[in-house]
């Protein structure tokens, strides 16, 4: 069985609670997308996949559904097809719509043992956290990986203590705002580089690396309240 190795570290009774959970992730980007293919790999039963975005061929440098043939295809019904290969028992419900505030309800995070937000608009972001912590669902939210090149150093930690991520910071003031006193989240620790450029530059491995300790996370907290 392909879960053999996975077996090894947690156990039947781990795999069966992995494979009896559900996680939703909003936001098939840079770091979604590896956090799907991450998700799915280590044997998650059903996954709820949120964006309503094409694949663009700058989209290629880092993301997991992007390549020559893949350009111009929504990115939730490529990484259904990704996930579908590698973990055929994986059901995915993919919703190629936005979230906001008119869609947020009907997009069943209700249901789900865990919600990655892996967003790129601060109002959107906001929006799913809000709704999260007003409905008592786990949640985990990606801070900025870009403008970095070094080795990654991502850290899982409370919004509040974050350091160097100027989303973080716009995120902690808009939290407050909405009165929410904590979130976890998967930050970078190391300093961006200042650019001439408008455009946030990325690398390949950046985005991967935060969606790996995004996955880490989640599945570590499934475990746990197995």
């Amino acid at each position: 069985m392909w879960t053999d190795r996975t077996k090894i570290l947690i156990g039947e009774t781990g795999i069966t609670k992995l494979f009896e959970s559900h996680v939703a992730v909003v936001g098939i980007g840079g770091v979604g997308g590896h956090v799907c293919t991450m998700l799915a790999r280590a044997g998650v039963g059903k996954l709820t996949i949120v964006d309503f975005d094409r694949i663009d061929e700058t989209n290629i440098n880092r993301q997991a559904v992007a390549n020559t043939q893949t350009v111009g295809r929504l990115k939730t019904e490529v990484m259904k097809e990704m996930i579908e290969k590698i973990n055929p028992n994986c059901v995915v419900n993919a919703i190629s719509d936005r979230l906001c505030e008119d869609t947020i309800a009907s997009m069943g995070f209700e249901e789900c043992d865990f919600v990655v937000d892996a967003i790129d608009s601060v109002q959107d972001k906001l929006q799913l956290i809000c709704f999260c912590k007003n409905n008592n669902i786990n949640i985990v939210s990606a801070m900025g990986s870009g403008n970095r090149a070094c080795i990654p150093q991502f850290e899982v930690l409370d919004i509040y203590k974050t350091t160097n991520d100027g989303l973080a910071k716009v995120m902690r003031k808009k939290l407050r705002q909405q009165n929410v006193s904590n979130l976890t989240v998967v930050a970078c620790t190391t300093k961006p580089l200042e650019t001439n450029e408008k455009t946030v530059g990325s690398i390949s491995y950046f985005p991967a690396m935060c969606g790996c300790v995004i996955a880490a996370h989640v599945v570590q907290s499934l475990l746990q309240n197995s």
